[in-house]
């Protein structure tokens, strides 16, 4: 097998040389680098490994004894659809149904839109009356009750 490097003594060049740029060596390079990237990545990154939960949205069990208070958007309060004047009125509300046997639930509808400080104050009235068990009332996510219901099934 022969190889031509230039033209043969005596003669001229008739083809003009190949000014392009040869990629194949910086490809090869950058494929060794991705490879090097993507094996020292896991090393790298330390996780404790656990099994973290699926999180689906359970219908809740609305039971007589469970009360409900509402937070509407203007951080006005609401014990089982009747407004609350003052937050020292909650802390009775909440001091009268936490000597009840069994304890009732606390479930709290907050609208969407309302600040988070009034949803603190409603938390902080409860834990200072003195109820144990409360609970977020929020809209059911169509893919997660769909997967809970395929679940049951």
């Amino acid at each position: 097998m022969a190889m031509s490097v230039g033209p043969i003594a005596g003669e001229e060049e008739d083809t003009p040389l190949n000014s392009t740029i040869n990629t194949t060596p910086l490809v090869d390079v950058m494929l060794v680098l991705l490879i090097i990237f993507l094996i020292t990545i896991p090393v790298v990154l330390k996780q404790v490994s656990v099994q973290l939960p699926n999180a689906v949205n359970i219908p809740t069990q609305t039971k007589p004894e469970n009360i409900t208070i509402a937070v509407d958007k203007a951080g006005n309060i609401y014990w089982n659809n009747g407004p609350v004047a003052t937050e020292a009125a909650l802390i009775d509300d909440v001091k009268r149904v936490a000597v009840r046997k069994p304890q009732p639930e606390i479930h709290i509808r907050a609208d969407r839109d309302v600040r988070y400080a009034a949803v603190g104050r409603v938390l902080y009235a409860i834990q200072r009356g003195g109820v144990v068990k409360v609970g977020f009332i929020t809209e059911p996510d169509k893919n997660s009750l769909a997967q809970s219901i395929m679940q049951q099934h």
